[in-house]
């Protein structure tokens, strides 16, 4: 069973991970395990050349997983299911909620970050799934929930009220 995934998607430089970063410990203090899936534009060495996980995965295996006394690194296949929906299905079961940044085109309930300095438009539409809006920008989709970037337990009160209706 997927945990449920929450959105984040605005432009560069909006405050998207500054937000994810300062929400996560709200929402663990409620007791919650938190999980995150950031998608990059760009190309990222996930793995080093050379590495027995590195070989592994170019010798052909599906899943390479590099496990340490503290920590883990799991590097998958991602030909399909790049969707947060699926990714938190697949590899995030564990989680009680997954905050996701980026993938402003999946499907999923979206949180936008918007803010004035920026000069730019909102990214998304009520319509992409949009539910609310972190902001400093009022007149923005009034017909939606807002929250100024610093009202973390309104946001985190806000997101455990929609997983209750849903």
């Amino acid at each position: 069973m997927a945990p449920p995934v929450f959105i984040f998607v605005g432009h560069s430089n909006s405050g998207k991970t500054t937000l994810i970063e300062r929400l996560i410990p709200e929402l663990t203090h409620r007791g919650l395990r938190v999980a995150t899936i950031k998608h990059a534009h760009h190309k990222v060495q996930l793995d080093t050349e050379g590495k027995d996980s590195w070989r592994y995965k170019n010798a052909g295996a599906a899943l390479s997983m590099l496990v340490t006394t503290s920590a883990l690194q799991l590097v998958a296949d991602a030909d399909e299911e790049r969707e947060p929906m699926q990714l938190a299905k697949r590899f995030l079961g564990e989680a009680d909620i997954v905050l996701a940044e980026g993938f402003s085109h999946a499907p999923g309930p979206k949180i936008e970050v918007l803010r004035r300095a920026l000069g730019k438009p909102p990214r998304c539409k009520i319509s992409d799934g949009l539910i609310a809006v972190a902001t400093d920008c009022p007149e923005t989709y009034p017909e939606l929930p807002h929250f100024t970037l610093d009202d973390l337990a309104a946001l985190a009160n806000f997101l455990l009220q929609y997983l209750s209706q849903t």
